[in-house]
């Protein structure tokens, strides 16, 4: 899936607080691989769950290997808006 860094971004900044070790328990990875997805910076601490970030406008392109992540963050948002 191809997605622009700017929605990445977007979808992030509209997850609950707490939804970072929600996502991680609920998919059994490491909080900073959520991170990370997200446009983090702590490989260190943890891969980057097959995320491929290339510059460009509307803050580059974001290819996702694996939509895992992603489809939870949605998830979680949708769950929010329901309330």
């Amino acid at each position: 899936m191809i997605i622009t860094f700017n929605e990445l971004r977007r979808i992030k900044d509209e997850l609950p607080s707490g939804s970072t070790k929600r996502i991680a328990d609920e998919l059994g990875i490491d909080e900073e691989v959520v991170r990370n997805y997200f446009g983090g910076q702590h490989f260190d601490a943890g891969n980057t769950a097959g995320v491929h970030f290339e510059p460009g406008p509307d803050g580059g392109v974001v290819t996702l290997d694996d939509t895992a992540i992603l489809d939870c963050a949605k998830r979680i948002i949708a769950e929010m808006q329901e309330k």
